[in-house]
């Protein structure tokens, strides 16, 4: 399988090439922080797979261990790497990706520290823009 995807203006773009570990969708406090949305979807790869081929990406050291990487420029977060916990692994933050129906998602992770409303969300009522609008 190979996967394209980049930043919001462009300024970095990355290729992917072979078979995701898994796709999992994270309510981590620091994923939530981080992103400023409710869960951060990411597709794990070996790091070996994932190549950058426009730009360059700038490191946010998040944690002790963990590192995101995101585009200097527009501020998208792309990859999240942790060698402690996951040696050898790059996970991207699969929304980025160009088609993101490319890999679905599998799980959802750290559901201890979910958004309590997040457990619901799938029961809100849909639109496909906006909902109308009163008056």
């Amino acid at each position: 399988m190979s996967i394209a995807g980049g930043c919001h203006c462009g300024a970095v773009r990355y290729a992917v090439e072979g078979e995701p570990m898994t796709h999992a969708l994270c309510h981590c406090s620091d994923c939530r922080r981080h992103a400023g949305a409710p869960m951060v979807a990411w597709t794990m790869y070996p790091d070996a797979a994932v190549r950058v081929t426009k730009g360059a990406v700038r490191v946010y050291v998040s944690s002790e261990h963990g590192r995101r990487e995101f585009c200097a420029d527009c501020g998208t977060g792309l990859f999240y790497r942790n060698e402690e916990n996951l040696p050898g692994i790059i996970d991207i933050q699969s929304a980025t990706y160009d088609n993101p129906d490319a890999v679905p998602a599998q799980a959802h992770i750290q559901v201890a520290e979910r958004i309590s409303w997040m457990a619901d969300a799938h029961t809100l009522p849909t639109f496909d823009r906006f909902p109308p609008m009163d008056g």
